[in-house]
């Protein structure tokens, strides 16, 4: 009887998708709540047949050098920025994402992040947790959407989303994307399709939903904040290096931006070098008009719970001897399952 190939998972898992993996492999999983480090990640990979990786991990041209039984990186991602999937296919290893799921939960996200930005509710929370509550004050008065200008960087799959859930809030909805001329039919009498300089100088609230890449990386930096509508609103569930987040605060403190909310943050961009160590500390201090979220756009447990699976079936389906589902490379000139690069968030 053949050895089960070993499959390294690099984070914490569900009960199911354990089952679902040992079934095929010899499992190797990290069972606490923080993540290995790259250092550990290579020393468990280096006799590994796959590893199921997540947004904590680097996959580089060193790792895949590292590991050179590696024939398999499932990602339970939708952006993929911290994968060389150059190197992986240099080396005859697959890359799989899970394109699809996580893109409504994202959505979702987005929308409360507007709401609960414009509305100040994470600092009126704050005031009635800290100082309790004797009644109605004139206070905390700020942006609801309906009337408003929201404008959409990025008009993918999660782009698209987004618009669709504001379609009820009565507002204007204006979106740019460099790939998409016009909107699908489906939205085409709620959403204008828009250059950048419109947005950035109409915009109440600015989503972005871009990948993030060299072109896009500090899509928002100093110049481009600076010609912002002033007291406009960033919200930003796609990638923290989409933005500058130095400058994000340097315009908060000087007035023209009027709140920023993220799920995402620079620290987290591993393929960055050099990157930042730490969120801004401006954006955390109490009082700022900030909403920050741990990266939990697709922290629903339905969704999780496929997000694991997709990637695990993935792993199997290499073990199995075919083409993994949701491949981003093509290692064999016959893959037939290669979402677009442009699938950009985890």
């Amino acid at each position: 009887m053949h050895a089960k190939p070993k499959i390294v998972v690099t984070n914490l898992i569900f009960p199911e998708t354990r089952q679902l993996l040992d079934r095929h492999a010899s499992v190797e999983q990290n069972e606490s709540q923080d993540p290995w480090s790259p250092a550990e990640v290579t020393e468990r990979c280096r006799n590994a047949f796959g590893v199921l990786t997540f947004m904590t991990d680097l996959i580089d041209r060193r790792f895949i050098e590292a590991c050179p039984d590696l024939r398999i990186v499932g990602a339970a991602l939708k952006g993929f920025d911290n994968v060389d999937v150059a190197a992986c296919t240099d080396a005859g290893v697959w890359v799989s994402i899970v394109p699809d799921l996580l893109t409504v939960p994202t959505a979702e996200l987005a929308v409360g992040m507007m709401l609960s930005l414009g509305r100040s509710i994470p600092a009126a929370d704050d005031q009635i947790r800290s100082s309790g509550f004797s009644g109605w004050r004139p206070s905390f008065y700020g942006a609801g959407l309906a009337g408003s200008t929201v404008g959409i960087f990025g008009f993918g799959c999660v782009g698209r989303a987004i618009a669709e859930r504001l379609t009820g809030f009565h507002c204007r909805i204006l979106a740019w994307d460099a790939a998409v001329a016009e909107p699908p039919e489906s939205l085409a009498c709620n959403v204008t399709m828009a250059d950048r300089d419109r947005l950035l100088a109409e915009s109440d609230f600015l989503v972005l939903a871009l990948p993030l890449n060299p072109e896009t990386l500090h899509t928002f930096d100093r110049g481009t904040i600076a010609r912002v509508k002033r007291g406009a609103r960033i919200v930003n569930p796609a990638r923290g290096s989409l933005v500058d987040e130095a400058a994000i605060a340097d315009a908060i403190d000087a007035g023209h931006l009027a709140g920023y909310a993220a799920d995402v943050f620079e620290c987290e961009d591993w393929a960055r070098e050099p990157r930042p160590n730490e969120i801004e500390p401006r954006l955390r201090r109490r009082g700022a008009p900030t909403v920050l979220t741990p990266h939990i756009g697709s922290a629903v447990t339905s969704v999780r719970k496929e997000i694991e699976r997709s990637a695990a079936e993935s792993i199997i389906d290499v073990i199995n001897g075919r083409i993994p589902r949701y491949a981003v490379n093509d290692i064999n000139g016959v893959s037939d399952a290669q979402p677009s690069a442009r699938q950009n968030i985890s």
